[in-house]
């Protein structure tokens, strides 16, 4: 079994989007009853990293219905965590409202940013947000001293799990400081207050792996995770970038790391030939599609494959 893929579906360069200069990040799907909605982090021309999304045909999601045309979120007010820009992260339902969970970020001096996770609500079927909070709620905290970002969640008889990436130190690689990081776990009663026991779920191949932005699918009574993972030394489109790692697990925090079973390599037509990141699985009917960003972190926009 493997991903079968659909190439680049959204091209940034295509759609004349005034605010929106480049990438489409992260791109984070939320299934409707008529669209696959895929929320995406571009870069404005202020350098902000911003939130919008992309409606795309639940049978063929090469295919696309709508591109919304403003950031969902302005940058948040001077001093909070996210005044530097956001970057959404996972979009799930509660009831019918919409939960869009997402990356906040400041500059820093001694390193170049910090980080910190925050939510966002919709009760118009995911098109308009507004904060819930100006502050994070997941951040650094006394086992944690660095930073969180990037939450799957998922919600699931009652009890919301959350699968999340935190910081575990800084490297630095030719007097640059680069982040360390490895997927961590959480749970909750209603999504957003959390507990966090400091739980690793994927220990690091060697001391400078980072690995991030867990993609969590319960099926039956087991759990698959995709993720990406990338060495420190040369990692942007060189030798070490992010490739996309896989996991097992039959409880939440138990996982068994198995990269040879991702189901997918890296591609030879430009787009995702030097890097694979930012993986997200989304369900609809009988098909499994797989959403990731490719060369230069998604620079290019974002790409789809289905499992077969």
């Amino acid at each position: 079994m493997s991903w079968r893929k659909l190439g680049l579906i959204f091209e940034v360069q295509k759609h004349g989007l005034g605010w929106l200069k480049s990438h489409a990040m992260l791109p984070t799907p939320l299934v409707l009853d008529d669209r696959i909605r895929v929320y995406f982090t571009g870069r404005d021309t202020q350098g902000h990293s911003r939130i919008s999304f992309v409606d795309l045909d639940r049978r063929d999601p090469t295919h696309i219905l709508y591109v919304h045309n403003r950031p969902l979120l302005e940058v948040g007010k001077l001093g909070t965590f996210d005044d530097s820009g956001t970057l959404g992260t996972c979009a799930v339902y509660n009831g019918n409202t919409v939960y869009l969970y997402y990356n906040g970020y400041n500059r820093r001096v001694t390193v170049p940013w910090s980080n910190a996770i925050g939510l966002a609500v919709s009760t118009d079927g995911g098109v308009t947000f507004e904060r819930m909070f100006e502050g994070a709620i997941i951040d650094r905290n006394p086992r944690e001293p660095y930073f969180a970002i990037s939450p799957c969640v998922l919600l699931d008889n009652g009890l919301w799990h959350m699968w999340y990436t935190s910081g575990t130190g800084w490297l630095v690689v030719n007097d640059i400081p680069e982040p360390l990081y490895v997927v961590k776990y959480a749970h909750s009663r209603d999504g957003i207050v959390w507990q966090r026991d400091n739980t690793t779920c994927i220990e690091p191949l060697f001391p400078e792996e980072a690995n991030a932005r867990a993609a969590v699918a319960k099926q039956g009574g087991s759990y698959r995770m995709w993720f990406c993972y990338r060495g420190s030394q040369d990692f942007r489109d060189g030798a070490e970038s992010y490739r996309i790692g896989y996991a097992e697990a039959q409880e939440p925090t138990l996982w068994t790391r198995e990269d040879s079973r991702a189901g997918i390599d890296l591609g030879t037509d430009g787009w995702d030939d030097k890097m694979q990141a930012y993986p997200a699985v989304a369900t609809v009917g009988d098909d499994m599609f797989l959403f990731y960003n490719g060369n230069g972190f998604g620079a290019a926009g974002f790409g789809c494959a289905v499992w077969q």
